[in-house]
């Protein structure tokens, strides 16, 4: 009779994308158990023009990477709001917070925000309030400053939940 394998943890980013405050949040995740590793958020001054906020948010999550170096990491997907040229700047910032974990060579989930929220809190439309409540459940340690940083929190354990789904989606979409 073998034992089964040890389960490694694995420490995830999760990346919460914007162009004022890009929220961050690293925990490990073994089997059910999560732990808090840390958070924070990037935050370019306004006043910088796009391109120099953009460089901003990649430096400030290249040097979280490298300080946390986490193993896998997932994105928030974009929401498409009435403001069209809001939207496409968020998708910027976006791609570049899908591009900062690549150049470590770290695979990048995404997740909707409906699915992180039902993920968390169970319900597809909760509220930041739900979030932080749930989070002070799941991660008693975390004591995220921004609401970014907890979105963030809350992206890395949705990727900690269904990261064995993600992982054979992103196979799949490979192999086509």
């Amino acid at each position: 009779m073998t034992s089964p394998p040890i389960r490694q943890p694995v420490r995830i980013i999760g990346i919460d994308p914007g162009l004022r405050r890009t929220g961050w949040g690293v925990i490990e995740s073994e089997g059910n158990r999560l732990v808090f590793i840390g958070c924070g958020s990037v935050e370019p001054p306004d006043d910088l023009p796009l391109a120099s906020r953009l460089l901003a948010i990649h430096e400030g999550l290249g040097a979280v990477l490298g300080d946390l170096r986490p193993a896998e990491a997932a994105v928030e997907q974009t929401f498409v709001n009435k403001d069209g040229v809001a939207t496409l700047k968020l998708g910027q910032a976006r791609g570049v917070a899908m591009l900062a974990p690549a150049m470590f060579g770290i695979a990048v989930a995404e997740y909707a925000p409906n699915q992180v929220k039902k993920t968390v809190v169970g319900a597809g439309h909760a509220d930041k309030n739900q979030i932080a409540v749930m989070l002070k459940i799941l991660l008693p340690k975390a004591e995220p400053k921004s609401p970014d940083a907890a979105d963030a929190l809350a992206i890395a354990i949705t990727h900690a939940h269904h990261r064995q789904g993600a992982a054979l989606r992103m196979k799949v979409a490979d192999a086509w």
